[in-house]
């Protein structure tokens, strides 16, 4: 086998902090790890709520390859026609919003040196919106794969720990990753599966730690304490980013490891 193919994945980057933390790192990480890929949830990249057609250039022009999202993609509204104008971009919305959603869920390119790869999001039904079934989904765009991209990252954007960790079983050997997005907060049961599909339920946020899942401590405490809608307001202090490195054979797709990474 030649040296394993490497795929960066940072965590949900949240507001400008998260941003700033972006710029900061990711030129270390390359120059550390020399991923082949990299990717990045950015749904909270515009004040912690959505993101804008400058803020999908930004990061783009950073070094990230795809961007993929989750329920908040529709937060700012001026990225619904940037989601039908790039119809085939590298914005992703979650595959599995029903009939002629704006955007698209899955997208099959090529990095600079001719790796080719694919990128699938999906979303969760459990305590979120109600709509089409990710695992069925999934099950039906992996079949327009074509055979020859090996290289197959999910990014599943969910609520509940146990949708998570089904859909990494479901993909187990079909997939190159199952990552899991949303909630902001990193766990530490990354593995490769027995099939060879690396799995991790949450790989966190890149944002301010110092925070309620990256918005203002103090808003939220008196929002529990009082029930009265509040208006959040991201956090600045103790800025990280939080990312997965993943290394794979690319010549069958298999993962070979999965590390989480952090950087403050």
């Amino acid at each position: 086998m030649s040296n394993p193919t490497r795929i960066l994945f940072i965590g949900d980057i949240c507001g400008q902090p998260g941003r700033r933390a972006v710029k900061e790192f990711l030129p270390g990480l390359v120059t550390e790890f020399t991923p082949d890929l990299v990717l990045a949830n950015g749904e909270n990249a515009a004040a912690g709520f959505g993101i804008t057609p400058p803020l999908v250039e930004e990061l783009l022009d950073l070094g990230i390859a795809v961007l993929t999202s989750g329920n908040h993609i529709w937060d700012k509204k001026e990225i619904i026609p940037y989601l039908i104008e790039h119809a085939d971009g590298r914005l992703l919305r979650p595959a599995n919003y029903p009939g002629d959603s704006p955007g698209h869920g899955l997208y099959v390119g090529a990095t600079r040196a001719g790796l080719e790869y694919a990128v699938l999001n999906l979303q969760g039904r459990v305590f979120m919106p109600s709509i089409d079934c990710p695992f069925r989904t999934a099950d039906a765009l992996l079949e327009k794969v074509p055979a020859s991209v090996k290289i197959r990252i999910v990014d599943m954007h969910a609520e509940a720990t146990s949708e998570k960790r089904a859909l990494g079983w479901h993909l187990d050997g079909r997939v190159t990753a199952v990552i899991g997005t949303h909630t902001h907060i990193p766990t530490a049961d990354e593995i490769v599966q027995p099939q060879g599909t690396a799995y991790i339920t949450d790989l966190g946020m890149t944002g301010p730690f110092d925070s309620v899942i990256g918005i203002e401590k103090r808003t939220v405490i008196e929002k529990f304490l009082k029930q009265i809608p509040a208006r959040f307001e991201v956090a600045k202090g103790d800025v990280r980013l939080s990312a997965v490195l993943v290394e794979a054979d690319a010549e069958t797709g298999r993962a070979l490891s999965i590390q989480r990474i952090s950087r403050k």
